[in-house]
């Protein structure tokens, strides 16, 4: 029997070693074609914003928006790099994939647009080419929608649903984006996007078929985009919840970035060059939170950005304030006394910013670490309690309780105690010491 089990479990290892570099040579092509198509997404995105802007350009396309197209090339850009660079290292990640496929889109489908609209403006009559591009501009942008703000957070971070009961989450917005392409195809009048008031005709068209926008049932159809929007950020803060360890500092990443999107009420009064700003902020803040969330590179540094933003930020604000108000109370009390505006008012405010810098600063960073990081306050106080008392103790027995006590206040451990290794020369010294003086005395 031992010889049987001996020649069997050889004939195991041998077979397995055999058959390793066959299984292993398959797995190497699902990763090459990963790397391929990934850095492909890169080239085909700077192909397409190369080429969208030559056409506008050469057809002399009115272009009212130059910052806001510059901000959105940038962020979409961000989530070219992001996708590509997830496709490549997380080729298993769904989240990558999504990513991805939003850059290409936008690439592609955008610079069938600007052609559609460059063709349809120097010739006036489309040809097959624009013709396609047109039917594709007119229903695109739903699907891009849904990726974006559906799909993405709903399988962040790991590529899957949180569980099966959130798979309607995904199938009811997805239903409905499907009604809204299919219809939105077979429309007979198709706009052009990049040239305001040019129309062509559908060749797949059914006449009698309004825009998707002005169907009773698209409120339907937008109940189920903001259903899916509302149940994706359910997930997040039911996966943030639910998180431990890693998968807690990547929500966190997450939630920072998303964090961006709750100041839109705000931005929408202010002027459209900050509104434009804004937006490129958070295009390029969820693709790099991402990045890091899913590749893990300094994953844990997020405490330390969440802090110093709440110091900095309510910290500029005050800044700001203080510095507008010095130049608007300097000003008018130089027009009262002079009757002319001087450049004294604004070093003055400057130099009262400069002043108020470290002191605000100081008291901002302890509110935030007390409101906000109590534990680690609390346990940086007791260790610099410590430290005084280590200065003036030189009663070890006394420093041993004391350094048991400060372990279990400030790192909490489920149990602590304390071993002192003995000195063997100390012990020596101390020996022959002791012999010495016995000898002495006799």
């Amino acid at each position: 029997m031992p010889c049987a089990l001996g020649a069997e479990t050889i004939e195991r290892e041998i077979a397995s070693m055999s058959s390793h570099p066959a299984d292993s040579r398959p797995r190497k092509w699902p990763s090459l074609l990963a790397r391929i198509a990934g850095w492909l997404v890169v080239v085909v995105y700077v192909a397409g914003v190369t080429v969208s802007n030559w056409l506008e350009r050469s057809a002399g396309l009115p272009n009212r928006t130059p910052v806001d197209d510059a901000v959105l090339q940038v962020g979409f850009g961000a989530f070219a790099v992001v996708g590509a660079l997830l496709v490549v290292k997380r080729p298993a990640n769904a989240v990558g994939w999504i990513m991805a496929s939003v850059a290409i889109m936008v690439a592609v489908f955008h610079t069938g647009d600007t052609y559609a609209a460059a063709v349809i403006v120097t010739r006036d009559r489309p040809d097959a080419v624009a013709v396609v591009a047109a039917w594709i501009g007119n229903w695109y942008w739903y699907l891009l929608l849904v990726l974006v703000v559906v799909f993405v957070p709903l399988l962040f971070p790991d590529g899957h649903l949180p569980s099966r009961r959130w798979l309607p989450v995904a199938v009811l917005p997805g239903i409905g984006t499907v009604l809204v392409v299919i219809y939105s195809a077979l429309v007979p009048i198709l706009e052009v996007n990049e040239a305001s008031g040019y129309e062509i005709e559908n060749p797949i068209g059914i006449k009698g078929l309004d825009r998707v926008e002005d169907l009773p049932g698209f409120m339907v159809l937008n109940g189920l985009l903001i259903l899916g929007v509302v149940g994706a950020a359910a997930s997040v803060v039911v996966r943030f919840y639910r998180s431990r360890g890693i998968e807690r500092q990547q929500m966190k990443w997450f939630v920072y970035a998303a964090a961006l999107i709750l100041l839109a009420p705000i931005v929408d009064r202010l002027p459209d060059f900050i509104n434009g700003l804004w937006l490129g902020l958070v295009l390029i803040a969820m693709p790099t939170a991402i990045a890091v969330a899913v590749m893990r590179y300094r994953l844990y540094e997020i405490d330390l950005v969440i802090n110093r933003t709440l110091v900095y930020g309510p910290l500029t604000a005050m800044l700001v304030v203080v510095y507008v108000a010095g130049v608007v109370s300097f000003q008018n009390a130089f027009r009262t006394l002079t009757g002319q505006e001087s450049q004294i008012a604004v070093v003055a405010s400057t130099l009262a910013i400069a002043a108020l810098f470290n002191p605000l600063r100081g008291r901002l960073q302890t509110f935030v670490d007390r409101r906000f990081y109590r534990r680690k306050y609390d346990a940086a106080k007791t260790l610099a309690a410590f430290a005084e008392r280590l200065r003036d103790e030189i009663n070890l027995d006394a420093l041993d309780t004391e350094l048991v006590k400060v372990v279990r206040e400030t790192l909490q451990p489920a149990h602590a105690s304390l071993w002192l290794r003995p000195d063997s020369e100390t012990q020596s010294s101390s020996t022959a010491s002791t012999r010495l003086e016995k000898g002495d005395e006799g």
